[in-house]
């Protein structure tokens, strides 16, 4: 099957709202001290071949996590984009749609955007501190970038299905899109969403323990085949130390720490990669991982093993997973299969 390449949600929302890359002053030259990063695995090559599609129905940007029960949880962007829907599954093959539903509306700070009739924009669950969470985001709602925002949402129950309490109803927790949660070995919780932003939670979840900052990559990159026309508008003109402009997902092996967003690379919506020692950064260079593999995340399954989530290239917009590998030194590699 030829793969299909699709924008972005903003680039398809706002075709045309950001300026090309050359007249807002990129620059041409290639990819800065490359040498430093891994380079992209030569087994992404059969990228195509690994995609598992999961089952036939439209979920943009999949999140699945394994619970204590042995069971995985999916959710994602959704048919409609109103609300946050799950499905679960004991082996990753056969997946269940379950009776649940949860629309934002309710808390003080969603109102600008339910009367906007703004979508709900890839959620995703996590099982930490004995209990599920989702992480939900609605787009802007009055075009401008900065007034887009995330939340977060806790099982009261310590079930998938709810009920749910939003753990920051008078404000939201992160000011753009696409969030996601990751503990670190000390047992910390960092909301991190959107281009690679992160703010440290309390100790028991109720809220944020400090402001939101930034993470940079210590290598700009300036190759303006590279970028999406939206990192202009969201990073600037001559800003080339992001990671990506959306889809943010961290994740440590050993000592390392991870982080992956999305970007453009050969005209494609992909996953890039950096890592560094300390948790805020500076990152590495980044390079990268997965072509067409922008907004993914990445579990273990039962046995430990690797996947990152795909919902673009051969599958187009629908669930599906690919086995890979991370090593200590970011690099992403497809795992083969027995």
């Amino acid at each position: 099957m030829k793969a299909k390449f699709i924008m972005n949600r903003r680039d398809a929302l706002k075709a045309g709202c950001g300026a090309a890359l050359a007249v807002a002053g990129w620059g041409t030259s290639s990819w800065a001290d490359g040498a430093t990063a891994p380079k992209m695995s030569e087994s992404m090559k059969n990228l195509d071949k690994a995609v598992r599609l999961l089952f036939d129905e439209y979920v943009r940007d999949p999140s699945i996590c394994l619970g204590p029960d042995g069971t995985y949880y999916l959710t994602g962007t959704t048919s409609g984009q109103n609300c946050i829907r799950l499905w679960k599954s004991k082996d990753l093959v056969q997946w269940d749609k379950l009776n649940f539903e949860w629309r934002y509306g309710d808390s003080p700070w969603h109102q600008n955007y339910k009367a906007k009739g703004c979508p709900l924009w890839a959620p995703e669950v996590h099982y930490k501190k004995g209990t599920f969470w989702l992480t939900y985001s609605m787009p802007t709602y009055t075009g401008e970038f900065k007034d887009s925002g995330s939340g977060l949402l806790k099982s009261t129950t310590g079930k998938a299905e709810g009920p749910y309490i939003d753990v920051s109803p008078n404000e939201r927790i992160g000011d753009e899109i696409d969030a996601s949660l990751f503990e670190d070995d000390d047992g910390s919780v960092y909301f991190v969403w959107h281009c690679g932003k992160i703010r440290k939670m309390k100790p028991d979840m109720s809220g944020p323990a400090e402001l939101g900052r930034k993470l940079k990559i210590a290598v700009p990159d300036p190759d303006p085949t590279h970028h999406s026309n939206l990192c202009v508008k969201i990073h600037g003109p001559n800003s080339f130390d992001h990671i990506g402009y959306e889809g943010v997902f961290l994740l440590k092996i050993a000592d390392t720490y991870v982080l992956t967003a999305s970007d453009h690379w050969d005209g494609k919506y992909t996953c890039w990669a950096a890592t560094s020692k300390n948790i805020y950064g500076p990152y590495s260079a980044r390079y990268p991982a997965i072509p067409y593999g922008g907004h993914n995340m990445f579990f273990r399954d039962k046995v430990g093993q690797w996947w990152s989530t795909v919902f673009n290239g051969p599958v187009f917009e629908k669930p599906a997973i690919l086995p890979v590998t991370i090593e200590a030194n970011g690099q992403i590699a497809l795992r083969e299969e027995k």
